[in-house]
């Protein structure tokens, strides 16, 4: 759902490329927690710049810009050619702001929504990543950023402090410092039965000033999907833990459509550790149409009161629930477009909309 124009200058091609329909998802799920009389304010959509050939030298460039009713994204990459052998180089400016629900956010309605906690981030990073060449199944990504996050209020305002009065960041000011060393390895194998995806990040703040974060982050995701007749069996295991110094922002967040549905956005939780398990059974209907059914669960494994200022806690979320229902996917030109309705412990009900476009 969107619009694509390509304009020639000279030897050069750039792409220009509008989508709407991931942001107008978004907007479903989560009505504006603004009140702006700017009419740019209530644009969602995506701007996608491409530029093959910056310096002539087939230097790419790219600009991506998503906008939501609630969050702003920019991202500029510049990528120099290498030799398929060595790692590929890319650096990368990114600014965001995005609402902090599933950490501040207040369960509402028996956990399955949140509302608004008044308070949002705003990251900017630069840095570098370094992309090593694929290895039989495996491939593995580097970077190394330096990041600037700010909690700002729905006015766009600094801020410090919660609603409680509990700070927001790990220095207690307005603002956190610090140098990130990433390391990402990923392993894909699949066949016409089945497939196997595991995902590994690890997270290392440098102390390059006495004030920056020193933390270690790590996450996992492992997933296999099995076909068993016409239908098909997809499970996954999400986990993660922190240790070292921690802004409440960092903690793992449980509940909301990418974690277990039929909860709010971080309704169940948020911790320094986490696990989550997904399974998914979908059936054919008809060549577009598939039926399926899902479980989802999920838990801070007691690591809630461990996050600075309690924030979970405090709000009262109970730190694990379950979620089950059904969903409806249709298969059209322009993705997949997922239905799903969930119930929650509370016998609480969330409808979720979701489109996967072709090549996302």
């Amino acid at each position: 759902m969107g619009a694509q124009k390509s304009i020639h200058a000279g030897k050069a091609k750039i792409d220009f490329n509008v989508d709407l329909s991931h942001k107008l998802c978004s907007a479903l799920l989560l009505p504006p927690l603004r009140n702006s009389s700017n009419p740019f304010s209530q644009i969602i959509g995506r701007l996608s710049i491409k530029h093959p050939s910056l310096f002539g030298r087939s230097e790419k460039l790219d600009v991506l810009w998503d906008k939501g009713l609630n969050d702003s994204n920019i991202l500029i990459a510049f990528r120099r050619p290498r030799p398929e052998w060595l790692s590929q180089q890319s650096f990368v400016i990114q600014h965001s702001i995005t609402p902090e629900i599933a950490v501040h956010g207040l369960p509402v309605e028996h956990f399955s929504h949140s509302g608004s906690g008044g308070v949002n981030l705003c990251r900017l990073s630069v840095g570098m990543d370094l992309n090593e060449p694929a290895t039989s199944h495996w491939s593995s990504t580097t970077s190394i950023k330096f990041e600037h996050v700010r909690p700002i209020n729905n006015d766009g305002r600094s801020i410090s402090r919660d609603l409680d009065g509990f700070p927001l960041t790990c220095s207690g000011g307005s603002h956190d410092n610090m140098v990130v060393l990433k390391q990402e390895s990923q392993y894909a194998i699949a066949n016409d039965n089945s497939f196997t995806r595991l995902n590994f990040q690890m997270e290392q703040g440098l102390p390059l000033l006495s004030k920056w974060l020193i933390f270690n982050r790590f996450k996992f995701i492992a997933s296999k999907g099995v076909k068993l007749g016409p239908t098909f069996l997809v499970s996954s295991l999400t986990g993660g833990s922190i240790v070292g110094d921690m802004a409440p922002y960092q903690a793992f967040t449980i509940g909301g459509l990418g974690s277990v549905r039929g909860y709010g956005e971080g309704a169940i939780g948020s911790g320094r550790s986490c696990l989550v398990a997904n399974s998914e059974f979908t059936i054919p209907l008809t060549k577009e149409v598939e039926g399926a059914i899902f479980m989802d669960c999920g838990t801070d494994l007691g690591s809630a009161r461990h996050v600075p200022g309690n924030p979970a806690l405090r709000q009262g979320k109970p730190g694990f629930g379950v979620g089950f229902g059904y969903g409806i996917r249709f298969n059209s030109q322009l993705g997949q477009l997922r239905v799903d309705h969930a119930i929650n412990a509370f016998q609480r009900k969330t409808i979720y909309f979701g489109i996967n476009t072709v090549g996302s």
